[in-house]
């Protein structure tokens, strides 16, 4: 049969379709679909998934409205499957199709994520469009072996004098944040990422059971004080599913490990708080029925805890060791941790308080009486601790302020036996004085942190005696301006103590000159003013008609 136009003889036809039929090879797919018996609290009850991993992404395609929601297998029972559901369990039903990934959870990873607000599968909260990030890590990891880390030597400044003195952190230490609700546990994790501005660290802010209101004013601040151009933002609010809320620390921390990992860099992250997680992580495994313990939580919400806060990390320096870790690309970086539990009636001898604390390397306990006593930061010195100690702070703040942490405890033991003494003795009553004088000088406001050059300066001043001639209701007043004093006539002061991070015999004479000069001008202006007479002005005459 002849070709005519397009058309195709039989013979070529032939030809085609056999050599199609041998480049032809059978694929074959097996693919476990599973389906959906219950749904309830966050919570999935699933049948079919006989070869699910555990802490597997499993893909659950709702019928209602088509959408696809991500859930994790936690539950591997002989019959079927309970996995708590990342996202909205509402529109799930009995019935709908699940799917395996074959993944294991991962979150979204890079340097496109700082300056952003996200939930803790990385998708944006902010309305500032999506995060094109280029690379994801896996949510659950072993923590560094000691092999790769090194001793915590390095100090990360907070701001704050009271902390940075007495209980100093070091970058890769972990330091709980412990105290009653509203006693400013927040203020000070969010002074310290503020006090990162122009350094070297990356923070990370996780937000887990706070309100919306609350975040958002929290984002305001550090967006005012130009913090968010080194931080992310990781938010499980109050509204979000109890799973959510459980996965954010791990999320968060995932998030500030490839800094740490990937590019050598120092981070901090700040869990704000366990205490909801843990709340979170109860109400899921009471769903799952997983026997409860003391308190109703799980047998493994120390486990829960400990294997988040283990990650924080100082790794070595060395280029020859981190070879054999499969993950850490860099040296040198680092992960601090500041994990924010919530005490009732500040007993810190409950459950979830004595976990954290035997878990950390030291706390910062806040008092209530000395909240509303006007103190801020409302540390109680007492039972405050870095187990890092001086390793972890600068040879100049050593110097000056050695025994502040001593004298502070005898001194609030001092206060509390002289309100029944009717008599005191000289030296007694100097002690006291002292101890007034440097209480009022650890008091910060919010939101202000201090470079740490002029912390060592001012509590040099008060540890040597040279504020007792102070009124102790003119300390603020003479703090703020031998800050702008030293700033403007003796720079060369604050230049060498960040310099050379110790007070050399030539920078203590020249700072003590300083202080002695300040004093004559203070109390100079303070004598003019007392002498000086307020006018007043004329009182107006009141007529009636």
């Amino acid at each position: 049969m002849a070709r005519t136009g397009t058309q195709l003889s039989a013979s070529e036809i032939k030809k085609a379709l056999v050599r199609q039929i041998e480049r032809y090879e059978e694929e074959l797919q097996a693919e476990e679909i599973g389906e959906v018996l219950q749904v309830s609290d966050g919570v999935a009850r699933i049948w079919g998934l006989g070869s699910a991993m555990y802490n597997e992404m499993l893909e659950i395609e709702s019928g209602e409205t088509g959408e696809t929601v991500v859930a994790l297998a936690a539950n591997l029972e002989e019959d079927n499957i309970g996995a708590i559901v990342l996202g909205d369990y509402l529109h799930l039903k009995e019935g709908d199709s699940v799917r395996r990934t074959g993944q294991v959870l991962s979150v979204p990873v890079g340097s496109e994520l700082v300056g952003r607000v996200v939930n803790p599968l990385g998708e944006p909260l902010d309305g500032k469009g999506p995060i094109e990030c280029k690379q994801r890590m896996r949510v659950e990891r072993k923590a560094p072996g000691i092999v790769y880390r090194r001793p915590v030597k390095e100090p990360l400044q907070t701001g704050l004098k009271a902390i940075d003195s007495m209980t100093p952190i070091g970058r890769g230490q972990r330091e709980l944040i412990i105290g009653d609700r509203s006693t400013g546990k927040t203020a000070i994790a969010v002074d310290t990422i503020i006090n990162q501005k122009g350094g070297d660290v990356i923070c990370v802010y996780v937000g887990i059971g706070q309100k919306a209101s609350t975040i958002a004013s929290l984002l305001d601040r550090l967006e005012r004080e130009g913090a968010m151009e080194h931080s992310i933002v990781v938010a499980a609010n109050a509204s979000d599913p109890a799973t959510l809320q459980f996965v954010a620390p791990y999320c968060g921390c995932t998030m500030a490990e490839y800094f740490m990992y990937k590019e050598g860099r120092h981070t901090l992250c700040v869990y704000d708080d366990l205490s909801k997680q843990a709340q979170a992580y109860r109400q899921l495994s009471l769903v799952l029925r997983r026997p409860p313990g003391r308190e109703a939580y799980p047998g493994d919400i120390f486990y829960n805890h400990s294997r988040l806060l283990e990650r924080a990390a100082k790794i070595t320096e060395d280029a020859e060791i981190i070879k054999g870790h499969l993950e850490i690309e860099k040296t040198g970086g680092s992960l601090t941790a500041l994990p924010i539990i919530e005490t009732q009636a500040g007993d810190v001898a409950a459950y979830i308080p004595t976990n954290v604390i035997s878990i950390t390397d030291g706390q910062i306990y806040l008092e209530n009486d000395l909240f509303y006593a006007g103190v801020r930061p409302a540390m109680n010195v007492g039972i405050s601790v870095s187990r890092v100690g001086g390793s972890a702070q600068l040879k100049a703040m050593r110097q000056v302020a050695g025994r502040l942490r001593l004298d502070l405890a005898q001194y609030r033991e001092l206060e509390a036996f002289a309100q029944f003494a009717a008599e005191l003795d000289t030296a007694t009553q100097k002690q006291l004085a002292r101890g007034e004088r440097m209480v009022e000088v650890l008091k910060q406001g919010q939101y202000q942190p201090l470079p740490v050059e002029h912390q060592v300066m001012v509590i040099y001043a008060g540890t040597n005696g040279h504020l007792d001639d102070v009124e102790v209701a003119d300390i603020k007043g003479w703090e703020a301006e031998f800050h702008s004093f030293m700033k403007a006539s003796h720079p060369e002061v604050g230049q060498a103590i960040r310099g050379e991070r110790q007070i050399s015999e030539e920078t203590e004479a020249r700072l003590k000159k300083a202080i002695e000069e300040f004093k004559e001008q203070f109390f100079a202006r303070k004598r003019r003013a007392t002498a000086t007479p307020a006018v007043q002005p004329a009182e107006a005459e009141i007529t009636t008609q």
